[in-house]
């Protein structure tokens, strides 16, 4: 199957296609794009791949030996990375896409290097964070957690964090911060694809029996509470500091100085300037979206990802136990009250 996806029509049958989990999405072809995929592919190709490489790691390990992975995953620009650097913070291993880091391996026929995680009686808890998209399709498509289940990762050593950010405003950053990299077309039909797999990552660690935490960015807005609780959930409230919230580095030096984050080795197109922002501590940062056209809101609403974050909206309020009240101040209409 081979999709054109310069025109409204094709991207809706395309996300068509993702909501409902089409299996022709794992055999289509991936035509090479530039210096980030020189290769003609399929998904299911560069999965299988990615799984064999992470099970040669896996393989002779008993299952006590895997440390708990606090998994975070969604759209790229949720702020993901600012929670790794405040995990980090908070005393464990925190890694930065990975598994991501890898499928680009595959991506232009790169030898593998696998993800070595490190043994449990060293390290109880880790954390690693993944984001779905921005450059090619594969990396929008792609299922990380799936990854590393097929690979050998024990589903009761796993806890998706689901991660999520109001559509309108991902979609802005996502215009401001990559179009150095990507085309507007490209972005926006990348942008909507990922949005959506995000969401089938979150169904495939339902039916796997595995743990789910919903998080969206606009929660921090009160960073400190959102936090405390999140930890809470997860069991990690004897990890909690209001120190790693609110405590980092001097602006510029908050990644460069986080030893506990650990960073893939990736060729030089993908390091954007002024990808992320440096901060002093882990806080919500707010994003105009005036310059996005009625256009590309209302497709944004036909393909589903307005319902998307309507869910994982209501997966937030549901996990972090937020109050109407505090619901209200944060997500405004999109919790169903006033705002």
């Amino acid at each position: 199957m081979i999709l054109d996806m310069t025109s409204a029509d094709s991207i809706e049958l395309l996300a068509d296609l993702i909501r409902h989990e089409h299996a022709s999405l794992d055999t289509m072809t991936l035509s090479p794009v530039g210096a980030f995929q020189s290769r003609t592919t399929t998904l299911d190709t560069l999965m299988r791949e990615v799984t064999e490489c992470l099970a040669e790691a896996f393989r002779q390990r008993a299952a006590d030996d895997f440390p708990m992975l606090y998994f975070a995953c969604g759209k790229a620009r949720v702020g993901s990375t600012a929670l790794s650097n405040l995990f980090g913070m908070a005393g464990m291993p925190s890694y930065y896409q990975p598994l991501k880091a890898m499928l680009r391996d595959a991506l232009v026929g790169r030898p593998l290097t696998p993800w070595i995680v490190p043994s449990a009686a060293d390290e109880p808890s880790i954390f690693s964070k993944e984001t779905i998209g921005p450059y090619v399709l594969a990396e929008s498509l792609f299922n990380p957690l799936k990854l590393l289940v097929e690979a050998g990762y024990p589903e009761h050593r796993l806890h998706l964090i689901a991660l999520d950010r109001e559509p309108a405003s991902a979609l802005a950053s996502w215009l401001d911060k990559l179009i150095s990299r990507a085309s507007e077309g490209t972005l926006l039909t990348h942008y909507i694809v990922a949005a959506l797999s995000a969401a089938r990552v979150t169904n495939y660690a339902n039916q796997q029996g595995i743990a789910v935490s919903h998080y969206v960015y606009e929660v921090s807005k009160e960073p400190i509470s959102s936090i405390r609780v999140l930890f809470d959930r997860l069991g990690l409230s004897g990890s909690f500091a209001e120190d790693a919230v609110t405590s980092w580095q001097q602006p510029g030096q908050a990644q460069a100085s986080n030893a506990r984050v650990i960073f893939p080795s990736e060729a030089a197109i993908y390091k954007v300037p002024n990808l992320h922002t440096s901060d002093s501590a882990y806080r919500y940062q707010f994003r105009a979206t005036n310059a996005l056209s009625e256009a590309q809101l209302e497709l944004l609403e036909r393909c589903g990802v307005n319902d998307v974050y309507r869910a994982s909206v209501a997966g937030c309020i549901r996990d972090l136990g937020l109050s109407a009240a505090t619901s209200a101040r944060l997500f405004g209409e999109r919790a169903g009250v006033a705002a």
